[in-house]
């Protein structure tokens, strides 16, 4: 499978992730304390250690040095999720979904100075319009003034930073190691993390209240959102193996197109359970931001 079909595959699945989660925070996070819900993702990224362990025993065949880095990038990218979660709680999810596209921006710049990846013209006009289309995204239409969202922008802007920098520790260590050895560290730091959220007393108090009211509808929907999450962060991670980061990066920006749609689809058929706002000037406005977004990614990939 080449690497620019494993780049879509991560950007569609993450799409249904983002409605699962919208889901799961309004229903039980909307206004607690979302790294319960980490807790859990860190406890399905502890439950594949054994898993990888089986697929691949040379996973300790690696320097002290090189398992340090991926475990960081492990503890990052759920770093990258909490604020993402956070977002999901002020905002819709075809909304919040639109801040993705900072990523590539971040990743071309981390490429650039750290794996001398340099940008054609093409690129940096894409970059223009992918910010062009994250401010369009950011005008709020629901007031008269058109309020721009501060929060959500910092908050968005933080997960892509981060998330950038997670998968660019990925790549450098990946590149010259085994693949799956290279995912067995980064899942424990995802896992590791997870017990620094247990640390914190609210957060235990709140995650076992959770799994005690609701065991086994929280963590039955929780565990297949991880699937999914785990089988695109999988197909994204090989392909930033084979292709340069900020291809990868600009690839999987499409998610918000991907939300976007699945959002529509799940109004039209009043599936949605997080009561998605998608009238008619949210629409034009989430539109035109997508198409900027498209067009940026395209000359971007050129």
């Amino acid at each position: 499978m080449s690497w620019l079909l494993l780049s879509f595959l991560g950007p569609i699945l993450w799409a249904a992730s983002t409605h699962l989660d919208k889901y799961l925070v309004e229903r039980y996070f909307k206004t607690s304390n979302v790294g319960t819900l980490l807790i859990l993702t860190a406890c399905i990224s502890a439950l594949a250690l054994p898993i990888i362990w089986s697929l691949s025993r040379t996973v300790v065949d690696i320097d002290a040095a090189s398992a340090a880095c991926l475990v960081t990038a492990g503890a990052l990218y759920m770093a990258a999720m909490l604020f993402y979660l956070r977002a999901l709680q002020i905002e819709d999810a075809s909304l919040v979904a639109v801040f993705f596209q900072a990523g590539p921006l971040f990743g071309y710049a981390l490429g650039y100075f750290i794996l001398d990846e340099h940008l054609s013209h093409s690129q940096m006009a894409g970059g223009l319009l992918t910010i062009c289309g994250v401010a369009v995204a950011s005008l709020n239409t629901r007031s008269a003034g058109r309020k721009f969202n501060a929060r959500l922008v910092v908050l968005m802007l933080a997960c892509s930073l981060v998330a950038s920098i997670s998968s660019l520790l990925f790549k450098v260590v990946a590149i010259h190691e085994a693949f799956w050895p290279s995912t067995f560290w980064t899942y424990a730091g995802e896992a590791l993390f997870g017990l620094f959220l247990l640390s914190f007393r609210s957060d235990r108090q709140q995650f076992l209240r959770l799994v005690k009211s609701s065991p086994g509808f929280v963590i039955s929907i929780n565990a297949l959102n991880e699937l999914i999450n785990l089988i695109g962060s999988l197909a994204m991670r090989y392909a930033l193996v084979l292709a340069p980061l900020s291809l990868v990066q600009a690839i999987s920006s499409t998610t918000t197109l991907f939300v976007f749609a699945f959002a529509v689809i799940l109004s039209v058929f009043h599936l949605t359970a997080a009561q998605e706002r998608l009238d008619r000037r949210e629409l034009i406005q989430k539109g035109c931001a997508a198409m900027l977004v498209a067009a940026g990614v395209a000359l971007i990939g050129r």
